[in-house]
């Protein structure tokens, strides 16, 4: 089973793996009305750091959640 479906997996069967991915999506929808902007302000340049920061700890998170599944699963298999 690759990453991908276990994702999918975890996103119907894991309420902390489908908030994580629901906040990811919105801080990458946040991000992207950012992006479109010309010329970004101080400020604004430090909320987009913020933002691309918390995205890629979501992320991260995420990965451990599916790396904890692919554990248990070849611990499964192991017995």
């Amino acid at each position: 089973m690759n990453e991908e479906e276990i994702a999918e997996i975890l996103e119907k069967e894991d309420e902390e793996f489908r908030s994580l991915c629901q906040e990811h999506k919105k801080l990458d929808n946040q991000l992207l009305e950012i992006n479109k902007k010309i010329h970004l302000s101080p400020e604004e340049e430090v909320e987009k750091k913020m933002i691309q920061k918390e995205k890629l700890y979501k992320k991260d998170k995420m990965a451990e959640l599916i790396r904890g599944h692919e554990r248990q699963a070849v611990m499964k298999n192991d017995l």
